[in-house]
């Protein structure tokens, strides 16, 4: 069983920074970072594999970047250059299968995302 506590998460201005932590506990395949606005379905935003492969749509690729610290049993996401298009509650998953990067990587929204574990959010507000 896996369990993810997420913690970061806030309000910045346009083009501010924030970065996400994510304690993951238990053994896992793959972990991610997903957003969900208000009316809006579920994607992803960051993948990052076992052998340190990440994916990132185009929305935020050059601007996120997902990292795992094993030795601290967390995953984070560094948000840079933030919009306000970036508004969301953001969860981590943990769990998904290795065919999670494409879709994420071509901005396809699959519900679930094959992942088996999440976390309760946490909500970033850029204005």
């Amino acid at each position: 069983h896996v369990q993810l506590v997420e913690s970061g998460g806030g309000s910045a201005q346009t083009g501010g920074s924030l970065r996400l932590s994510c304690v993951v506990s238990g053994d896992h395949r793959m972990v991610a970072w997903f957003r969900q606005a208000p009316g809006t379905t579920r994607e992803g935003v960051a993948v990052i594999c076992s052998d340190d492969a990440t994916s990132y749509p185009e929305s935020v690729r050059g601007r996120f970047v997902i990292s795992l610290d094993l030795t601290k049993n967390t995953l984070y996401l560094q948000m840079n250059s933030l919009k306000p298009e970036d508004t969301a509650m953001y969860y981590c998953a943990a769990d998904l299968p290795r065919r999670a990067l494409g879709w994420v990587r071509l901005g396809v929204k699959i519900p679930g995302y094959g992942a088996t574990y999440w976390g309760q959010g946490t909500q970033v507000t850029v204005s």
